[in-house]
């Protein structure tokens, strides 16, 4: 599922993919692709005063925030891989520092994420057009938001405990009391997320889009230094100890006050810009007038759609957090996942959707708005199959790249301790589940696209409704039977399963509202794909064995002798896949691999030498 919310909550996920709820990359990260979607969707059709539009053009504004976007990601793998050197790949302390510092983001999501996403940029695009460029509806409107965020916040503050009480499973009274200490320390986060995004929206509509886009690098500098202060002052994480009864409140301060101020910074440093364009940033009422009823009606559907998929995956985490309790019963197994394996492997398992298809879909979007508004069927069934075969390359590569690479990719994420190998091993298997269902994903998030391009918000919502109904169903119906170390898995690899059922869905609704998209070529893109991604990963295996990656235990392989040798082993393993695919491509000349080279050489004239010879 995805969210968009202003964080990368890294966190599994199932069903839609279209900005109803999205599990993000990182738990520090903002929802750059959720600004994306929003400023790509609401303001790329919406005619704006001259001023209102980015002085270099929407492409060079495109890669300002795609670069932001990156880089954040990239510090995001970092700050992650460092929480599991300080608390533990598996370990105790960081299943429940992972669900107090990821709630804040869920429950913004679930009180105003929406609102401020879906609701407010129409109202903003056309104030904006005002003789006094929105200044007044603008100050009006932050003064309303933060007024209701902050008694928002006040109230989801002192309720702290019955929250992490409701939120988990089976913890016992310790667990409970020291996460209630660490969410009184990040629930606070909610304000500053919900800032966040409603200035953020404002410079949107007032084309100002980098800031928003980089806000979050400084968010995740912030918590990679606070982690790496708390590392040097309290030591990293040692597995044999009382983790829970050695835990002191400085530590709990540190880590949990420190990630706030990241986010309350994310927030302030947008004022900023918020300055330059003239708008008073004192209190100013009267509400009268501001449209949000209206706007609020139309976008009902949607807010319906959010509100669904974040209330599932808060109950899907709890399950989870079961997991938590009886590895602690257990003596602290680090073979037992918890909330920051399950975390860690989405974190992972989405960097390809985030990265290539979103950015894809982004572009195809307006071309499908544009064609369903005038009503050429025949083009909108071209770019809908032109968009599922564009997707195939990528995402069969890194599928069988993720496969290959699962143990040394869960090893960045182990830990530095004696169970950091155990960790890393627990992370990769959440992680192969989660990379089986990558092609359906991907799928679903563009056929969801389908719907909203033709303004129908109501059928992603049925099917959401549908997809969240069945997984929390099966997954506490199985929850009843099966043991508590059983549910990462189970709930994991539901969600794998469950994007299989959603394409079904979707495939069936498309078929049926805009007729057939031809999806035997579409079939055929990824046979083909896939079968030049399995040669890579043929090759890979190869590389991989050479370096250790299938030996454990005594006689432990380079691979997963360090994080370290584990960045190596990814970077060489990736590399070779890489060239292989690009000559199987070739060789057996491959039609989307020459439209991909023909596209980008547009840019990158050198890449004209890859394209595969002409039949």
């Amino acid at each position: 599922m995805q969210s968009t919310s202003p964080r990368d909550a890294a966190r599994p996920s199932s069903g839609d993919d279209s900005g109803a709820s999205r599990t993000a990359e990182s738990p520090a990260e903002p929802r750059a692709e959720a600004a994306a979607e929003t400023t790509g969707e609401t303001t790329g059709e919406t005619p704006a005063a001259d001023s209102h539009v980015p002085a270099g053009g929407m492409a060079r504004a495109s890669t300002l925030m795609a670069s932001g976007t990156l880089i954040s990601r990239l510090l995001g793998f970092v700050r992650t891989m460092l929480l599991a050197v300080a608390l533990g790949g598996t370990a105790l302390v960081a299943d429940v520092f992972e669900k107090a510092n990821t709630v804040p983001n869920v429950i913004y999501m679930l009180l105003a994420g929406g609102m401020f996403n879906v609701v407010l940029v129409p109202q903003l695009i056309k104030a904006a057009k005002r003789s006094d460029g929105g200044a007044d509806y603008t100050a009006r409107l932050l003064s309303l938001a933060t007024l209701v965020l902050g008694a928002a916040t006040l109230l989801i503050t002192a309720l702290a405990y019955p929250l992490m009480t409701a939120l988990t499973k089976d913890w016992s009274e310790p667990m409970l009391a020291l996460g209630t200490s660490f969410a009184v320390w990040t629930l606070p986060q909610v304000f500053f997320y919900g800032l966040y995004a409603v200035i953020g929206q404002v410079l949107n509509a007032n084309a100002k889009f980098g800031w928003y886009m980089w806000a979050p690098v400084l968010n995740n500098l912030i918590a990679i230094a606070v982690i790496g202060s708390y590392i040097a002052m309290f030591s990293a994480y040692a597995a044999g100890g009382d983790q829970l009864a050695e835990w002191t409140t400085a530590q709990t301060v540190w880590l949990g006050a420190g990630h706030t101020i990241g986010i309350i910074a994310q927030a302030l440093i947008l004022l900023w810009p918020l300055r330059t364009l003239g708008i008073p940033l004192r209190p100013r009422f009267g509400w009268r007038g501001l449209g949000l009823r209206a706007t609020g009606q139309i976008a009902a559907w949607t807010l319906v759609t959010m509100l669904i998929s974040n209330i599932g995956n808060l109950l899907y985490m709890r399950l989870i957090s079961g997991a938590t309790a009886s590895r602690q019963d257990a003596g602290g197994d680090p073979s037992i996942p918890g909330e920051y394996a399950a975390n860690a492997a989405q974190l992972i398992a989405v960097l390809p959707h985030s990265v290539f298809v979103l950015s894809m879909a982004t572009v195809l979007f307006n071309q499908l708005a544009r064609s369903m508004d005038l009503g050429r069927l025949g083009e909108v069934r071209d770019i809908i199959n032109r968009g599922l075969r564009m997707f195939a390359l990528p995402v069969m590569f890194c599928m069988i790249a993720i496969l290959v690479l699962a143990g040394p990719l869960g090893r960045l994420f182990g830990g530095s301790s004696s169970a950091s190998v155990l960790s890393g091993a627990a992370i990769a298997q959440l992680l192969v589940l989660l990379a089986l269902g990558m092609p359906f994903r991907s799928a679903n998030f563009y056929l969801m696209r389908v719907f909203y391009s033709a303004e129908d918000a109501r059928t992603p919502m049925l099917v959401q409704t549908i997809i969240v109904g069945l997984g929390l169903t099966i997954s506490h119906s199985l929850a009843a039977v099966l043991p508590n170390t059983a549910l990462p898995f189970i709930v994991v690899g539901m969600f794998s399963a469950l994007h299989v059922v959603q394409y079904v869905i979707c495939h069936v609704r498309v078929v049926r509202r805009w007729g057939s998209f031809d999806v035997g070529s579409v079939v055929a893109s990824y046979a083909r794909a896939g079968w030049a991604a399995a040669g890579a990963g043929v090759v890979g295996v190869a590389v991989l064995w050479l370096l250790g990656g299938y030996r454990t235990g005594a006689d432990l392989g380079f691979a997963w002798e360090s994080i370290g040798t584990a960045v190596i082993t990814c970077a060489a393993v990736g590399a070779a896949m890489a060239a292989a695919f690009v000559v199987l491509l070739r060789v057996m000349r491959v039609p989307e691999f020459g439209d991909l080279v023909e596209t980008l050489s547009r840019r990158l004239p050198a890449l004209r030498r890859l394209a595969p010879p002409v039949r």
